[in-house]
């Protein structure tokens, strides 16, 4: 599932040939994605000139003057800019054809993807109840430390929560517990203020990296180009479980927690 990374890289990728063309039409071949495209989307969009691209959590906003755009990539969805003429493949739901020659393609072949339109893209139900992102000043240890009080939930399970802070996925909350030596099973109760704010900067950190080498490269995700990301060559522990730890040389361990596989070091991590 394309994370935080992932979108910010296709938001990078997209803005340059979008932002400041008009809408000259929406073409809609499947409707049927996580939630139905609006059928009125095409009489909302079209003519409209996109102000800006904004990304909240992993949804993408595409400003207009009357509202957004708001676009989510759901497990396996991908934004390709083509030109207009260029040829559809099977999976490509959605296009929206701009005044300079372009199309900004939508694929997904699980359609576990949305677009949807908002007048108020940070009030929508889907956005609002979202924490921070991690990357603003919003964030840092003294947040996590102050919501994390009482919680008996694994530290693992407590930063992927979207309601306490947005972003952090499976890969990259594994990075950073390793990062800040905590052990995923920790109780987030039970995190000491000290230790949150290596674990907020450790956030920062293994994002920032992912976002600077184009995402997590995963099976279905592609880069706005076509291209993969490269930041799983830099992994730490996601990925490698009985291979030695490249700080310790320990057997990294691999357990399910949340539902989710979870890799860290036992002598690192405490």
């Amino acid at each position: 599932m394309p994370e935080l990374p992932e979108v910010e890289t296709t938001r990078r990728g997209v803005s340059p040939h979008i932002v400041g063309h008009k809408v000259e039409r929406l073409i809609v071949r499947e409707p049927r994605l996580r939630w139905p495209v609006p059928a009125d989307l095409a009489e909302t969009l079209e003519g409209q000139v996109i102000q800006g691209i904004r990304r909240r959590a992993k949804y993408l906003l595409m400003d207009t003057g009357p509202g957004s755009l708001i676009v989510h990539l759901g497990m396996s969805g991908r934004l390709q800019v083509v030109p207009s003429d260029h040829p559809c493949r099977k999976h490509d739901h959605v296009d929206i054809v701009f005044d300079n020659g372009n199309t900004l393609r939508f694929h997904d072949p699980r359609r576990f993807g949305s677009m949807l339109w908002s007048p108020e893209p940070l009030n929508h139900k889907l956005i609002a109840p979202l924490g921070p992102e991690p990357l603003s000043g919003d964030f840092d240890g003294d947040y996590l430390y102050e919501r994390s009080r009482g919680r008996k939930a694994a530290i693992k399970t407590f930063i992927m929560d979207a309601r306490i802070v947005v972003g952090v996925g499976n890969i990259y909350a594994s990075e950073a517990l390793f990062l800040a030596g905590i052990h995923p099973l920790r109780a987030a109760g039970r995190v000491s203020r000290r230790r949150m704010q290596a674990l907020a900067e450790a956030i920062k950190v293994v994002l920032g990296k992912a976002i600077e080498a184009g995402g997590t490269t995963l099976r279905d995700f592609f880069g706005v180009d076509g291209s993969q990301g490269y930041f799983a060559q830099q992994l730490a522990v996601y990925g490698r479980a009985d291979e030695p730890c490249r700080t310790c040389g320990d057997r990294v361990r691999q357990r399910v927690i949340g539902q989710r596989s979870t890799f860290y070091c036992n002598t690192c991590q405490s």
